[in-house]
């Protein structure tokens, strides 16, 4: 053991308790994973724990239960490894030692003849999952956050038996999607009703007594009055979902992925049911990607989203934030109205819309209330959250109910004198203290405000669309925005359940300057004569969400031409403006269409005779990406690199194996060459050497 040392590890106990049960002549076992934290630092297995959990399988095996069963502290399972300890294992045996003591710690309660429980009582995933798949039998609360094997997306697999046990118990198709489509779908989780209906659980029990009622379901198991049936997995499907998943893999990932290759062949080991075989093949992927760059830069991510996130570089005492007890949106077009749903349900105060005519008003509160009787229709919220929403929610074309409201977001005409007009006559009509907040995704915040009386309570709020989806927020701090406005808007972004990042007013901010430069290249190429085909595959071995012309097309032509107006005004030898691009929006058409290039918009481009190859066009679109992001730094658009990465992570999908944008331009060398010198010192989000 002493080779597996976790000098910084938080032990997860397990503590044993004999419990008496009704209608059983002997105590059951019941087995409890605490760390001694609440739940905001939630269980999870390093050498110490997995040590623990074994003393106390032993332990209770002397004991002679009438069963055995492994819970958790509240509101929490287990959340898997102690990934934070992997970058400190030196050697591949290390790794290898590590992945099969989890497999023979847990397979104690997979191979027990004492019948074996999980009672999943709150967040379970990855190493967490993987334990009560060992049990023979799994109780799973209501109330559980979240459910998930996220390996995948952090440049791991699941390697304490996930990838043998759960395509054999709930079948190739589920598995697959829980082990591949969900990590890579913005790490989805999975609810407690999902989980069941899928057979991860035997029995979904309310939050409210759920120790209780599972302690009397074990007991009917073990008397035989409560029998599990479970489906008969087929087996002559394995082949076809499997193949079929690699065909997806190819091509969204292109082979950027190594993790999720690895996973699809341990899936395929999984069929024969050799179960020894099956984790022996796990330990040897763990160890083989342990040792990786994806892995290194996965693990940054996730450090950034769980962690740099929550505590947001530059933001001001909280204790500076005012109340918040009204809103008012500007505008009632589907983005003012995605932003009412949002705060009336977050913040749970009234929420007022206006527009220039009633008609406009009516459509916004009843794109809200549609989208609330279709949460409700969908067993996403009940009838009295329903009443309660439909209640804060109104529409007025008379911005005089704006007067009683401490924060107004306006969500009009990306134009800067339609968006100064808005503000001066809203200052007429608000409280001096009433922050002004504006959406914008390119404007100037100082120039906004710069007319008005009071121009330190005026913040760019910038969200991303789809709103309730992307968990990016750029705060956006004008010349003249005061701390307490600042303050006030990290604490309605924490309400909102967004991950705030603080910008400096600089043209597009984050994620929508990196943009506009990156497709502007891209487009630039198209420009020149490169075949469209050529320009949007260009950049597939980075494994990006989507195609360039792909992303092209969900921001919309027209928007991108009119922020990469914005942009070539304030940087116009870095930032061109493309006829072609206009060309494209004014023709309404669609640049890609199933993926592939629409031949009819590639018939509307003026193109020159200087076509460039793939390889040519993804480096140029590097090379600008690091040019603009040590630009970005030096101007001190955000306060460190990390946060460029948490912007295009959040904001933007790029890809955890890539730990967003600046530990791939490191690993490449393109920031080396372009700008002289890393974006992060080695070992941050790569290997030591």
């Amino acid at each position: 053991m002493s080779a597996l040392a976790a000098p910084n590890e938080v032990v997860t106990r397990a503590l044993l308790r004999q419990v008496n049960v009704p209608g059983l002549d002997r105590p059951a076992a019941l087995i409890t994973l605490d760390n001694g934290f609440d739940h905001t630092k939630p269980n999870s297995f390093g050498p110490g724990g997995l040590t623990s959990l074994d003393e106390a399988i032993t332990a209770a095996l002397a004991a002679e239960p009438a069963f055995i069963a492994v819970t958790g502290k509240p509101y929490i399972f287990c959340v898997g490894a102690d990934i934070t300890s992997l970058p400190q294992l030196e050697n591949r045996e290390q790794a290898l030692e590590i992945g099969r003591l989890g497999h023979r710690v847990f397979a104690r309660l997979k191979d027990s003849a004492v019948p074996t429980f999980a009672f999943v009582n709150g967040a379970a995933m990855g190493g967490g999952l993987e334990l009560a798949l060992h049990c023979h039998y799994r109780t799973l609360s209501a109330g559980a956050a979240a459910l998930a094997l996220p390996e995948v997306s952090l440049g791991l697999v699941p390697g304490w038996g996930g990838t043998q046990l759960l395509p054999n118990l709930i079948g190739i198709p589920a598995a697959t999607q829980v082990i591949l489509q969900n990590p890579l779908m913005q790490n989805k989780m999975l609810k407690p009703k999902q989980a069941a209906e899928m057979g991860i659980a035997d029995v979904l029990l309310e939050p409210a007594d759920f120790l209780e009622r599972s302690l009397e379901w074990a007991a009917g198991v073990v008397r035989g009055e409560v029998t599990v049936t479970r489906p008969e997995v087929d087996k002559d499907m394995w082949a076809g979902v499997l193949y079929f998943a690699r065909q997806t893999l190819d091509q969204r990932l292109h082979g950027a992925v190594p993790a999720a290759y690895k996973a699809l062949d341990l899936l395929e080991t999984a069929k024969d049911g050799d179960f020894a075989a099956g984790t022996a093949a796990e330990d040897e992927a763990l160890a083989d990607l342990v040792f990786s760059e994806e892995l290194r830069s996965g693990l940054y991510a996730f450090d950034l989203v769980q962690r740099r996130a929550k505590r947001p570089a530059g933001a001001p005492d909280k204790g500076l934030a005012r109340p918040v007890t009204k809103v008012g949106i500007v505008g009632a077009g589907l983005m003012a109205s995605q932003l009412a749903l949002l705060f009336a349900r977050r913040l749970q105060v009234p929420v007022v819309l206006t527009d220039l005519d009633q008609a406009r008003v009516d459509k916004g509160v009843g794109y809200v209330h549609a989208q609330i009787e279709k949460a409700v229709s969908k067993g996403r919220m009940d009838k009295g959250t329903a009443a309660k929403l439909y209640g804060l929610v109104s529409g007025s074309v008379d911005k005089s109910v704006f007067a009683d409201a401490d924060f107004v977001i306006e969500a009009v005409f990306e134009d800067l004198g339609v968006k100064k007009q808005v503000w001066a006559e809203l200052e007429k009509i608000v409280t001096p203290e009433a922050v002004l907040a504006t959406n914008t995704s390119s404007l100037s915040i100082t120039e906004m405000a710069a007319d008005l009386e009071h121009p330190e309570r005026v913040v760019g709020f910038h969200f991303f669309n789809p709103v309730a989806v992307l968990p990016l927020l750029e705060i956006v701090r004008g010349e003249r925005t005061d701390d307490a406005t600042l303050a006030t808007a990290f604490a309605v972004g924490k309400q909102l359940k967004k991950s705030s990042v603080l910008v400096k007013d600089a043209p597009a901010f984050v994620v929508n300057r990196l943009l506009t430069r990156f497709l502007g290249t891209v487009f630039a190429a198209v420009d020149q004569g490169t075949p469209l085909d050529v320009a949007n595959s260009a950049l597939d071995p980075l494994g990006l969400p989507m195609r360039p012309l792909a992303l092209l097309q969900l921001v919309g032509p027209a928007v991108a031409y009119h922020v990469g107006g914005t942009l070539h005004a304030a940087f116009p030898e870095r930032f061109g403006v493309s006829e072609n691009l206009k060309r494209i929006a004014d023709s309404g058409q669609a640049i890609v269409v199933d993926d592939q290039v629409n031949e009819d918009v590639a018939k509307l481009l003026v193109v020159g005779d200087q076509p460039l190859t793939a390889e040519q066009v993804r480096q140029n679109a590097l090379d600008a990406l690091a040019q603009e992001i040590r630009l970005m730094l030096d101007e001190g658009v955000v306060a460190e690199a990390q946060d460029i990465d948490l912007c295009m992570i959040l904001g933007a999908g790029w890809p955890f194996h890539l730990g967003g944008v600046t530990p791939y331009l490191d690993r490449t060398g393109t920031a080396e060459r372009v700008t002289g010198r890393r974006f992060l010192p080695r070992g941050v989000a790569s290997l030591r050497s």
